[in-house]
């Protein structure tokens, strides 16, 4: 039997697979369906443009390009921005893959210049959170450099260096970067050495690691192993589209069940090449095509399943051609059955509460149309379709597509019979929900209201009723934020009448709770965490590491010594720290703040040597000399006898607190970490220089004086 999703057709024993996640993924599905909308809905003159290829399909591209829609690169942007009237506006569309910083950055200021000139960004959101994730790891980066003059993370993509989709992430890193295609290569870059190493005394290098989102599965996995045996403190950012994933893990089962595996799919499409290197990998009968005539492979009467993947990038029809050519094959009605069937159809009549089966003529925008076979049309409203209102009939249903549906009313006069859908697709699916009851299944719904007392969420075409105390938000919340979210929940009671009651708290509850389980598993001490600071108390912060709380003492927040955490930390304050300890019976976790890389001493000593010249600011006077800082969190002493360069009474009589004077430094002791500094020594260096100038000066007025040629009288004139 075909797992859910998939569909299957075909006949003498033959069945024909196509995967459930063939074709167009969500982001390209977004992105074809607004360049198609703005094709049907463009004002007169208008120029439509992609910024590169929508997607990877040739077939697809020259639609595009038949009905007006041009491609252009980046490097065309300007002219286009110079050429746009309100005569001829122009109009870009950014595809799923995404664009650099530096495109975004162009589109945005030229977007302001013209008004005639727009924009949309149809960047997939699993591409826009790896751009996220790029910037910021950037920006942590530059403190780094800023702070230390280096950076202590670098950029590693598992992916192809020329596809648009790494080519964006990149240029959000400033830093080093470094992409490779599978867990070899990156093994071999370290083998080779070419990655940032450790050394004694260096900045701390963390590994910052990404994947395009098409990239195989099993190579993330195993460039991780690869990577984790060098850097323990690398970072993982799991990028892959969880669609992606899907694709991948179904294309490999269908592999192993099938006898053959039709991959469909652009030739430069990345995620399609993937498919089929999984299948093949599985299934030597697996063969590649763009499109339906390139479909050569026979059928032989020995096979039993064929099975069909197809790319992220290839259209709905496209699938549906090769489907049915390779169902041609399988068919062995004749002709006599043929005709004997549609005598039996024709013959057939409609009565009130039948459920028939019809086959969609019409498409409305609030209705549909099905031949049934009979003397009358089929007619199905939106209402008796479904309980959303704002569903897509188009989207939905297509010409051809066979529907079940219960008979309401038949009008032999008007020649039409009112159906419902829902009733029947309403009565199978509440089994699915009374099974889900049965086994604690998690099931998937969409919240379509709020009342009295809770959510409502339709789940199989059911409505499933959700108290309050179950959505999983805060009390006195906000419900209506639920509505329109697809929402994961667990059936808790269900009546005789059809009226289920559900919880999304429980399903969060055990993904947390799966969640602290995962975490506790692969804790160890020194390894870093990006958290959330949740609370604070007199004694120190707790941080949410993902579910997991730890706790971060005063002591080691700052290297000063802090009154309240406050004074270094706020609530909501993304902070990086480590595990410097932590019980996982007790589930107490020990953090970690300060570096050695911000220890004041640390940075002191990486800026300042015995010689050096300070600006200091004078922070308290003693009988005995005067202490300043140097820099925050170390202070230098200057000695009585070093203030100036005369006997004083006091160092009040010369300094105050808070005056910023220039020092020398003259002693470092490290062991106790303290500083000797002398402003007297400045002085009598000033008066030397003053000293040696005057003096230069002086030999070269008597060096003149000597050179100095004598003046003869002339003599006088006889």
């Amino acid at each position: 039997m075909p797992r859910e999703g998939e569909r299957t057709v075909g006949s003498r024993d033959c069945q024909i697979i196509v995967a459930k996640n063939a074709g167009f993924c969500f982001g390209v599905g977004r992105a074809t369906a607004a360049v198609e909308k703005e094709m049907a809905t463009a004002v007169p003159g208008e120029r439509i443009f992609t910024l590169g290829r929508l997607i990877h399909n040739q077939t697809y591209t020259q639609r595009l390009r038949d009905g007006g829609v041009a491609v252009i690169s980046a490097e065309d942007i300007p002219r286009l921005v110079r050429e746009a009237t309100a005569e001829r506006p122009v109009k870009v569309f950014v595809r799923a893959h995404g664009m650099t910083a530096e495109t975004e950055a162009c589109l945005m200021s030229c977007a302001a210049a013209n008004p005639h000139f727009s924009y949309v960004d149809c960047t997939c959101s699993y591409v826009r959170k790896i751009h996220r994730i790029c910037a910021e790891q950037s920006a942590l980066n530059q403190v780094s450099v800023e702070r230390t003059g280096e950076g202590d993370r670098f950029l590693l993509v598992l992916g192809s260096a020329d596809h648009p989709e790494v080519v964006g992430f990149l240029s959000r890193f400033k830093g080093e970067t470094f992409v490779f295609p599978t867990a070899d290569a990156l093994a071999t870059l370290i083998r080779e050495g070419k990655l940032p190493q450790n050394e004694k005394n260096r900045v701390q290098k963390c590994p910052v690691m990404v994947a395009q989102t098409t990239h195989n599965l099993e190579e993330w996995e195993k460039s991780k192993k690869v990577l984790k045996n060098v850097y323990t403190n690398s970072l993982f950012f799991d990028t892959i589209c969880s669609v992606t994933e899907s694709r991948q893990q179904e294309a490999a089962s269908l592999a192993r069940e099938c006898d053959i595996i039709i991959v469909i799919g652009g030739r430069d499409s990345s995620n399609s090449a993937k498919l089929f290197s999984i299948c093949r990998n599985i299934c030597a009968d697996t063969v590649w095509v763009e499109r339906a005539d390139e479909l050569t492979v026979q059928i032989p009467f020995s096979c039993h399943k064929v099975g069909i993947v197809a790319g992220a990038s290839t259209p709905r029809d496209i699938i549906e051609e090769v489907t049915n050519k390779m169902s041609e094959q399988t068919q062995t009605e004749n002709f006599e059955e043929l005709l004997e069937d549609s005598f039996r159809t024709s013959s057939t009549t409609i009565n009130t509460g039948d459920t028939v089966t019809g086959t969609v003529t019409a498409i409305n925008a609030g209705e549909i149309q099905l031949d049934l076979g009979a003397k009358v049309t089929g007619v199905i409203k939106l209402d008796q379709i479904t309980d959303d209102a704002s569903a897509k009939l188009d989207e939905m249903f297509k010409i051809g597509d066979k529907v079940e549906a219960f008979v309401i009313h038949v009008s032999d006069a008007d020649g039409f019979a009112t159906l419902s859908k829902k009733r029947v697709d309403s009565d199978k699916n509440w089994k699915k929900i009374v099974e889900a009851y049965e086994t604690q299944e998690t099931l998937e719904g969409k919240v379509i209201s709020v009342n009295k007392g809770g959510v409502v969420a339709l789940v199989y075409d059911n409505q499933v009723f959700i108290p309050a105390a179950h959505s999983g938000v805060p009390r006195d919340g906000d419900l209506s934020t639920l509505v329109g979210q697809i929402v994961k929940l667990r059936i808790l009671e269900i009546k005789d009448n059809k009226k289920a009651k559900g919880s999304i708290r429980r399903v969060l509850a055990d993904e947390r709770r799966a969640r602290e389980k995962e975490f506790w598993e692969n804790i160890e001490e020194g390894k870093e965490y990006l958290g959330t600071v949740k609370s604070m108390t007199s004694y120190g912060a707790f941080v949410d590491l993902g579910g997991v709380d730890g706790m971060v003492h005063c002591s080691e927040l700052s290297w000063k010594h802090i009154k309240s955490p406050a004074e270094v930390v706020s609530v909501g304050d993304q902070i990086r720290v480590f595990v410097k300890s932590f019980n996982a019976e007790k589930k107490r976790i020990s953090l970690g703040y300060k570096t050695q890389e911000t220890n004041p001493w640390y940075i002191f000593t990486h800026q300042y040597a015995v010689g050096d010249v300070a600006s200091v600011k004078i922070v308290s006077l003693m009988p005995f000399g005067a202490f300043a800082e140097i820099v925050d969190g170390v202070d230098g002493l200057i000695h009585i006898s070093q203030i100036a360069d005369r006997k004083i009474g006091k160092p009040a009589d010369v300094l105050e607190v808070g005056q910023v004077v220039d020092a020398k430094i003259i002693d470092i002791d490290s062991e106790n970490q303290k500083v000797s500094l002398s402003i007297r020594a400045l002085i009598e260096e000033a008066k030397q220089l003053a000293e040696s100038m005057a003096d230069a000066a002086d030999e070269a007025d008597e060096a003149e004086e000597t050179a100095a040629p004598e003046v003869e009288s002339a003599p006088d004139a006889e």
